[in-house]
């Protein structure tokens, strides 16, 4: 039975019940998540994964209803945030924050940003999501040790002064690139290099371990290398240098101790950059004088281009100077038995060592000088003794010890004894003058003048004038006939016929010279050097520092207050060479030092300093002389007055030989790479000679007979001096290569007996610079042609061994007749000589009967010399006889004959009046070229004889 009203109820509570369901719907997602406020974290540079603290988890009061209790995400905001949020369990909340790239602590070590959280709604579909608040994330990037320590510089470099410890000489700093405090910070240094003085702390100090010495190492070079606290060690380790610094010494620095100076080149910078250490003190004033030291070299400067007397003359000295110390020659031989010094190339240094002596011969110097005179001398002379040493001394010769005059030393003294000749007045006169000098006694070269004008004496020394410090009177000499004896060295006593007062040192140059004194401009160009110091100085410094030199430009002073000036003037100080070839060697250079402080207390010493100028050896000139070296002149010439001049074509050359890079040859420059080779070039020069010395080879000249003559105006003319004896004549003089060949060309040869006469022979050799540079032996000899007497009588036959030696070089010189020919002439040996005489003496009898053919001969060939005069060559051959030569087969000899028969037929057809030999024949200018050349080989093919006169 169906009930009216139940299926309204129904439907009322299906209506209730949605309407609840609706309602509890409503209700389901209705809180927020939740989630922390501040987070930190922490990641890694190689990792991704965020360590957080607290963990990322959110909270949702709807849980655990599905979609509503649920946390579907994790929202980020921020620029550029290199995180993103990941939810691992929606239910339970928990997530993760990650890295999305790989992180770079060394670009960014913190990272901040904020979160929020989000529910997943009320369904699938996400609707009516809800968020949390926002949480602020901190994250913290850890570092990783990736790099490596780095040096700040590329090396490091200290100076120290040797002798000191020091708590730090220099720092090293490295770096490191990593982010961290560990990874970027520097734990540790270490010195690389083993055994070395120095040590280095954590904070990269350098100090030494003991004191350091300048003399054992002038640098130390160290490695050095850095850790970080990860264990890192530097990339590349760094180089360190610490010099050593010698312990502070005030004095010039920046200067080469040798200077090498090339002849020719001018002037040449001594100190360029030279400077002045002070040692940090306060300078006032500076004091320096620069010496240029060359006693090594003859009289202590290369002054000594030529000897003493040629000085003189070019230094402008009146006529009348002697020599007395000349160097050894031929013709000057007093010096021979002095010991020299050989390395010396000019003046001729000579050593007296307290045993030799010289006497000068009589006639050098006049027995009285004539006043006023003149005494010069070079001299070195260590420490006297009590003893007096005789320089020059003129005593009696024999029976007494009387000293006229002297020079002499005696306890660093110089004296000069001058005792009054005898005269009529008996007066009190100065005899002795004394001069006190450091410069006797210091074993240096110095140069001693003295004018004497009775009774005032001036000496000079090395240019200044000093003035006797005492003088000791006494009365004239005692008349007396006893002659006089001039010595060097030593003072002869005439009464013990013995030496006494013996010098112990070194002379050169003793000159005397009488009737006037020498002014004082010549003795300063005396002693002036041709080397020497020079200075230029700056416009901005002249002003500010005061310049002096010594006399020779040896020795330079500066005075000044501003070290920076004297600096620059010190810079400018130049060593000038001017001669022409220097003495090569050493010169010594020596800087001495004064300076004044603020603080005398505390002022500073500046030690010497010493180097040496170091001449190169210059390019040698080598010296010829050439001409003709062989000819012959009739007796007649060499009995004239004019003579025979020996050196009719003399030439003088001189050369130097440099050598030069060229180009290879074109093999070489084939070549991709060529290469440059030596060649030695050999160019003429002009420069003066200061001697040339003729001297007779063989037998000394007889001066009853013979003698050599040349023009004395000529030669002084050019102002040269001639000195001849028996073994020849001297030329000297400084003078042209052109002068001396022009007077050379005036020599002649004088012979007024020359029966026994038929060769003499000569030597020529020329020097420059006293011998320094010699030239090659020039040898010269001539040949007398005899002419045969008809009126001799037979017996003068003995002699043709003789007149035969000279035609057969007469017969040599005619088939050549060229001048350039004569020097080949050859001469026939002394063992031909013999055998030629053997033989005429077997042949005495032919020869008487060749006589009057050897007569007509000889008037023939008188009048050929005539007409041909202007032909005439090197040979004489006006006097020409041809003899025979008896070892020629008979049928040569007839021959010949009948040639001669021939020869008269065509005289007699021409109106001659004597016969002619067949060798004149072959000579005449009649013959033809081709007859010329037979005979001329005919004539090779003889036994350099002609029997054509048989």
């Amino acid at each position: 039975m169906r009930v009216r009203g139940v299926k309204p109820f129904a439907s009322a509570v299906g209506l209730l019940l949605g309407l609840l369901c609706a309602v509890e719907a409503a209700k389901v997602n209705k809180h927020k998540p939740w989630i922390e406020t501040t987070y930190h974290g922490i990641v890694t540079e190689n990792d991704d994964k965020v360590l957080l603290d607290p963990p990322l988890i959110a909270l949702d009061k709807d849980a655990p209803l599905r979609y509503a209790g649920e946390i579907c995400g994790f929202r980020i905001h921020g620029q550029n945030v290199p995180f993103e949020a990941v939810v691992l369990d929606k239910s339970t909340g928990e997530g993760v924050i990650r890295t999305k790239d790989k992180l770079d602590c060394e670009l960014q070590k913190e990272h901040t940003f904020t979160i929020q959280a989000y529910d997943c709604g009320e369904g699938p579909d996400g609707s009516n999501m809800k968020k949390s608040h926002k949480a602020t994330v901190h994250i913290q990037v850890n570092d990783v040790n990736e790099y490596s320590p780095v040096f700040k510089e590329k090396s490091y470099k200290a100076t120290v002064i040797e002798g000191k410890k020091y708590d730090s000489i220099l720092k090293v700093e490295a770096v490191d690139a990593d982010c961290s405090f560990q990874f970027s910070q520097i734990c540790s240094y270490e010195i690389v290099t083993p055994d070395v003085p120095f040590s280095v702390d954590k904070d990269g100090n350098i100090k030494n371990t003991e004191k350091l010495n300048y003399s054992k190492e002038h640098m130390y070079k160290l490695t050095v290398t850095a850790y970080d606290c990860g264990k890192n060690r530097a990339s590349e380790d760094v180089l360190v240098k610490i010099s050593i610094k010698p312990t502070c010494k005030p004095s010039w620095q920046g200067f080469n101790k040798r200077i090498e100076y090339e002849p020719g080149t001018g002037s040449l910078a001594l100190f360029p950059s030279m400077h002045l250490e002070t040692c940090e003190e306060p300078i006032t004033s500076i004091q320096a004088s620069i010496m240029l030291e060359t006693n090594h070299i003859g009289k202590g400067c290369d002054r000594d281009t030529y000897s003493e007397k040629s000085l003189h003359k070019l230094c402008g000295a009146s006529a009348g100077t002697v020599e007395l110390l000349p160097a050894p020659s031929n013709s000057v031989n007093w010096t021979v038995g002095l010991p020299t010094d050989n390395g010396h190339d000019s003046d001729q240094v000579f050593e007296f060592n307290g045993t030799q002596a010289i006497k000068v011969p009589e006639g050098v110097v006049s027995t009285t000088l004539k006043e006023p005179f003149t005494i010069s001398v070079w001299m070195r002379h260590g420490p006297g003794s009590r003893e007096k040493e005789t320089i020059l001394c003129n005593s009696d010769k024999t029976e007494m010890n009387r000293h006229h005059y002297s020079l002499y030393v005696h306890n660093c003294r110089l004296v000069l004894l001058l005792r009054q000749e005898p005269t009529e007045s008996e007066n009190y006169k100065p005899a002795e003058f004394h001069w006190k000098l450091d410069q006797v006694c210091d074993k240096e070269w110095h140069h001693y003048v003295l004018n004497i004008e009775f009774p005032a004496v001036t000496l000079f020394v090395d240019g200044a004038t000093f003035e006797p410090f005492l003088v000791t009177e006494d009365y004239p000499l005692h008349a007396s006939k006893i002659e006089t004896q001039l010595t060097i060295g030593a003072c002869w006593q005439g009464g013990s016929a013995r030496m006494t007062q013996y010098f112990r040192g070194n002379l050169a140059g003793l000159m005397i010279r009488s009737g006037k004194l020498e002014n004082k401009k010549v003795i300063d160009c005396l002693y002036t050097c041709k080397e020497g110091l020079d200075v230029q100085l700056p416009e901005e410094v002249a002003s500010s520092v005061k310049v002096e030199f010594n006399p020779n430009q040896s020795s330079l002073s500066l005075e000044g207050d501003d070290i920076e000036s004297f600096e620059k003037v010190m810079q400018h100080i130049s060593y000038l060479n001017s001669r022409q070839f220097p003495t090569p060697g050493i010169r010594h250079l020596r800087i001495s030092t004064t300076v004044k402080c603020f603080n005398e207390e505390t002022c500073i010493s500046v030690s010497d300093s010493e180097g040496y100028v170091m001449v190169l050896q210059p390019e040698e000139p080598k010296i010829s002389l050439s001409g003709i070296d062989h000819f012959a002149r009739g007796a007649a010439e060499f009995e004239s007055t004019e003579g025979v001049t020996l050196f009719p074509e003399l030439r003088i050359v001189s050369t130097i030989t440099r050598e030069v890079e060229v180009e290879a040859e074109a093999e070489a420059e084939a070549e991709d790479d060529p290469t440059v080779q030596e060649t030695v070039v050999s160019e003429e020069i002009m420069h003066n000679l200061d001697t040339c010395e003729v001297t007779v080879v063989g037998d000394e000249l007889n001066g009853d007979h013979e003698s050599l003559e040349v023009d004395l105006a000529q030669i002084q003319q050019r102002a040269l001096e001639m000195s001849s004896s028996n073994v020849g004549m001297v030329i000297t003089g400084v003078n042209t290569m052109a002068n001396y060949e022009q007077v050379l060309h005036l020599i002649r040869y004088r012979n007024w007996h020359t029966e026994a006469l038929f060769d003499r022979k000569f030597k020529l050799v020329c020097s420059e610079l006293n011998g320094r540079y010699i030239s090659n032996e020039f040898k010269v000899e001539v040949n007398v042609i005899h002419t045969a007497n008809p009126m001799d009588h037979a017996n003068n036959a003995m002699v043709q061994p003789q007149f035969i030696n000279q035609v057969q070089h007469a017969s040599v010189d005619l088939s050549g007749h060229n001048l350039a020919n004569t020097h080949q002439a050859s001469v026939v040996p002394s063992a031909a000589t013999v055998v030629i005489v053997v033989c005429v003496s077997f042949l005495v009898f032919m020869i008487i009967l060749g006589v009057f053919r050897i007569r007509a001969a000889h008037q023939r060939t008188m009048r050929d010399q005539e007409n041909g005069k202007e032909n005439e060559m090197d040979w004489d051959d006006s006097a020409l006889t041809i003899t025979v030569n008896p070892m020629e087969t008979y049928e040569d000899q007839h021959s010949s004959e009948e040639e001669g028969d021939e020869e008269e037929e065509e005289s007699e057809d021409g109106e001659e009046e004597d016969d002619i030999t067949s060798a004149e024949s072959d000579s005449s200018e009649d013959e033809g070229g081709e007859q010329e050349d037979q005979q001329g080989s005919s004539r090779q093919q003889q036994l350099e004889w002609d029997d054509s006169t048989y």
